[in-house]
């Protein structure tokens, strides 16, 4: 009989961790979006919990989702723009400087 409620408890046991682990598991992808300050996070999130009653289809496609974004390079497919205006800037340095070389007049003569 005692046996009985150890294997009652293992299971009670093993089934609240395996609930609460799969719940942890599909937080996974909200927490980069977290860490990365992503700016869909709250979708990220929801999907993530939509996810649980879909079969776990939607869960790679957040994961890739909430990697795509970092906040240093944002989603990747642009140039920063305070690096373009630095580049513009040494353009114009260089373009100035050429003019001065070439209205110089030369000594040689």
């Amino acid at each position: 009989m005692f046996l009985d409620y150890v294997a009652l408890v293992a299971l009670i046991f093993v089934g609240l961790t395996l609930f609460y682990g799969v719940i942890v598991v599909h937080d996974i992808p909200y927490e980069i979006a977290v860490h990365r300050n992503h700016p869909h996070q709250d979708a990220i999130h929801a999907a993530g919990w939509v996810s649980l009653f879909t079969l776990h289809v939607l869960w790679p496609f957040l994961w890739i989702w909430a990697m795509l974004y970092r906040e240093d390079r944002g989603w990747g497919f642009t140039v920063k723009n305070n690096e373009m205006d630095a580049l513009r800037e040494r353009i114009a340095q260089l373009e100035a400087q050429h003019q001065k070389t070439q209205t110089k007049p030369s000594t040689a003569e």
